[in-house]
Formats: structure tokens, sequence, C-alpha cells
């Protein structure tokens, strides 16, 4: 089960990557491996603003379908187009080519205040 270090985490299994309050926000690995083999993502739009812990999008997989939640308060910048002809890249790179969105996070401070990959683990029994 990978768990980058340089990314911050959820409870929920969302993981973030920020450069000052631009942020990339997928699901982990223990996330896509529990849910099996992702057939369908649902994104929001471009220009959609969220608080920390809204429902954000769906994941379905031949198991079940699973709401995505903000890790933090912010507004959607940019969504991962490619992942409605290829959703298994979910599947396959969820730290990489199966980003979700990119945000523009009302605090920066808030990003702090995620799971760091240690927590994380802990957090999943790893």
């Amino acid at each position: 089960m990978s768990i980058p270090e340089n990314l911050r985490y959820t409870a929920d299994h969302e993981w973030v990557s920020s450069s000052g309050n631009e942020c990339v926000v997928g699901i982990t690995d223990h996330a896509q491996d529990s849910l099996g083999d992702v057939t369908f993502v649902e994104l929001p739009e471009v220009g959609s603003h969220y608080e920390e812990k809204a429902v954000f999008g769906v994941v379905e997989s031949v198991k079940a379908a699973s709401d995505l939640y903000m890790p933090i308060s912010g507004e959607v910048i940019e969504v991962n187009e490619d992942l409605n002809d290829s959703p298994d890249r979910v599947n396959s790179d969820p730290y990489g080519e199966g980003w979700m969105i990119k945000i523009r996070a009302d605090s920066e401070e808030s990003i702090g205040k995620l799971l760091d990959s240690s927590s994380y683990a802990q957090e999943i029994g790893s």
C-alpha cells in the first residue's frame, strides 16, 4: 500500500498535494484498492466552490459507489477530464494520472491540518 510522504490526507481517504494555496486532490491507494475496478468518476464543474467535507463528486466501481469529500474549503480550478474516458487511471496511478481535481484553497493553513503520511497509515491500520 503506497502512502507518499509528501502528501497530506483525510480520514475519508482523499490526498492533497499543495503548492501555496493551489492543490491537487485525488483518492488514496487504499481507497482505490477497497473500491476495486473504477468504472466511472463524476467530478464537479470548474468554478464550483465547496466547503471542507462537502461531497464534490462520486467514484463508481464494480463493487460500489463512493462519495468524494472535499479535504479543505476551496474553488475548483481544474478537473481531470481524462477520467471521463479512462476512469481506470484511478486504480493504476492514484497519485499521478488518477488525480481528480485542482482547487484554490480558501486558506493555506487548512492544508497543514490534514493528516501526514504516518498519521494516515495509523488511520487505515497500515
